[in-house]
């Protein structure tokens, strides 16, 4: 199975406590954080394309263009939508396109690219930092 643009994921989450704003350190409002929101993004686009990679193979997050243009209270859900829009020409470098709604409206939206790495080749060269 080949990976080809077009790739559709929708998740659904629910607004919890942890998600808050005031909780994550990102403001003081009982609201969904913009990180949490990142956080998710992050998820569903990782989870659309895992099935068409090598086990040897993972994806990181490496560029993240989002706005957070309504608020979203505790206990409400909410549902990420990513799309494989590009994949570089070395099929290394995936770009997505990005739309989150909440029960009521649109919450976010933006763009996610991610890398295709060899995972133990890139835990190895981030320890070696230490």
């Amino acid at each position: 199975m080949e990976m080809e643009i077009g790739i559709i994921a929708t998740k659904e989450f629910t607004v919890t406590e942890e998600m808050l704003a005031i909780n994550v350190g990102s403001g003081d409002v009982h609201v969904l954080a913009t990180p949490e929101i990142v956080v998710a993004v992050e998820n569903t686009a990782a989870a659309s394309v895992k099935p068409y990679l090598m086990s040897y193979d993972t994806t990181v997050g490496t560029d993240v263009h989002i706005s957070h243009i309504a608020a979203t209270p505790p206990g409400m859900k909410f549902f990420v939508r990513t799309e494989l829009a590009d994949i570089s020409p070395n099929g290394k470098i995936l770009n997505f396109l990005v739309t989150v709604y909440d029960e009521k409206e649109k919450i976010s939206e933006g763009t996610h690219t991610r890398a295709i790495v060899r995972k133990e080749r890139f835990e190895k060269k981030a320890k070696a930092k230490l």
